[in-house]
């Protein structure tokens, strides 16, 4: 039960948070239409068309004056339903995002549900600003449908790609936060939408149509493995070169790693030294550092159990 609460607790502070980070323009809009959506309640028997106050009756010698005067009630009621749909929504992603923040799937799920419901919020809030207006909606969602069809036919890499989309989150191929490689672009996953997903790397954002995502390789469900070859000397005893690096590897400490670093023996034969391997398990955001890393912690335990490390050499001969 405190376990519950707890959550409960840590799950309203993080709306709090959301609601505080907003931006001071949408939260002023909000609070001006929230505004007048009271003072509208307030004033109903004043706006309400079936009122037999004076609102309706003619104000001005004009006749374009008492027209735009007449239209101010369903200005009104048009900012009432607009008001309440955008609280209600801000309030329900809020939600989503803290809920589904746990977990790289929630994060990848809350993301996808936040763009279907910011989809579907400016459809509802269309139909039912035309129909305050006097427009049918029943007449404009059947002629929607049918031109939904007509365009389908003519859309169909659209359609293939939110498809893919949701195949791609609820087959849980891969998540935001996920480091992928499609084709020859490897990056992190940002973000997963209806009709494309989003790849950063070094400072680059790719963009890919889920449709043409193929063949991905997922680098983040497995620990990555940073690898490194270092040569020593021809001349060097390799028997007692592999024990004192048996001996001593434990010592190396590297930033960024999963584990101890382990030799894997003799890589190959150089043109001047002898080729050995290194390997230790990371992160996958992680790898090119801990490769690094890994290179400058392996020259100081040579350097300092006095193992030579070759580099190239010109041997000139003087014929007599």
């Amino acid at each position: 039960m405190s376990k519950l609460k707890e959550d409960i607790a840590e799950s309203n502070e993080e709306i709090r948070k959301k609601f505080r980070a907003m931006s001071p323009v949408k939260l002023v809009l909000l609070a001006v239409l929230l505004a007048i959506t009271v003072l509208s309640y307030v004033f109903y028997d004043y706006i309400n068309p079936a009122s037999d106050k004076t609102w309706f009756t003619p104000k001005f010698a004009s006749t374009f004056a008492n027209d735009v005067w007449m239209l101010i009630p369903k200005l009104i009621n048009c900012v009432q339903v607009v008001t309440i749909v955008l609280i209600i929504v801000t309030i329900a992603l809020a939600v989503i995002r803290v809920c589904f923040k746990k977990t790289q799937r929630g994060q990848t799920v809350g993301m996808l549900l936040c763009n279907m419901i910011r989809w579907v919020t400016a459809i509802v809030l269309v139909i039912a600003v035309l129909y305050i207006w006097g427009v049918d909606a029943t007449a404009l969602i059947t002629g929607a449908g049918v031109v939904t069809l007509v365009v389908g036919l003519g859309m169909q890499s659209l359609i293939a790609d939110v498809v893919a989309g949701l195949f791609i989150v609820f087959e849980n191929e891969f998540n935001v936060g996920d480091w992928i490689t499609v084709g020859d672009f490897r990056g992190q996953v940002i973000s997963i939408g209806i009709r494309t997903t989003k790849l950063k790397a070094a400072g680059n954002v790719k963009i890919i149509n889920n449709n043409s995502i193929q063949g991905v390789l997922n680098q983040t469900i497995e620990p990555s493995i940073a690898k490194t070859l270092i040569d020593v000397e021809y001349g060097a005893d390799l028997p007692k070169v592999e024990k004192i690096i048996k001996e001593h590897l434990g010592e190396v400490v590297v930033p960024g790693a999963i584990g101890e670093v382990s030799y894997d023996g003799v890589d190959s034969l150089g043109a001047s030294g002898v080729t050995l391997q290194f390997t230790v398990n990371c992160y996958e955001g992680d790898i090119f550092a801990v490769s690094r890393a890994l290179n400058g912690a392996i020259k100081v335990m040579f350097d300092k159990y006095g193992i030579g490390i070759p580099f190239p050499q010109v041997v000139v001969h003087n014929a007599e």
